[in-house]
């Protein structure tokens, strides 16, 4: 019996694949529990249109997260700290400083998406990733200058 994965089942296959079952596996536990459905023409269309508009999808989710790194990557994100002679911060800028200046620009990032491994300790000038969807980042530029 052929039918057509709605779900990934272990040891048969993973969404979308047309497999070769048997007769009773499928018309009584893969159908029954929504995980395939009978491969038919109807079926076979069906398929087919969601695989495009996955597709489609996920181009446009590409180009708009594009546009987004584009847009961040122009947002300077300047803070004024307190530091001592050498040039350390008596603080830190986390990624939590970094989402409130880019909130206030009118990007709402979350903070867990600014990758950051060790909050900023000293001036200067430093280049921070954000991940966004669709596996793009952008590159936020931090400047970090003492208080008078």
């Amino acid at each position: 019996m052929k039918v057509i994965l709605m779900r990934d089942v272990d040891h048969v296959g993973e969404v979308g694949e047309m497999v070769d079952v048997a007769d009773g596996y499928g018309r009584n536990f893969l159908i029954p529990r929504g995980l395939a459905v009978a491969a038919t023409a109807k079926n076979k269309r069906q398929l087919e249109h969601e695989q495009r508009l996955r597709e489609h999808r996920l181009v446009r989710v590409r180009q708009d997260a594009q546009t987004l790194a584009e847009k961040l990557q122009a947002v300077p994100c300047h803070f004024v700290r307190k530091a001592g002679e050498e040039g350390k911060l008596f603080g830190a800028v986390t990624a939590m400083d970094i989402a409130e200046v880019l909130k206030t620009a009118g990007f709402e990032v979350d903070r867990r998406r600014i990758q950051l491994d060790q909050p900023l300790k000293s001036l200067g000038d430093f280049t921070v990733p954000v991940r966004l969807p669709a596996e793009t980042s952008a590159m936020v530029k931090v400047t970090i200058a003492p208080a008078e």
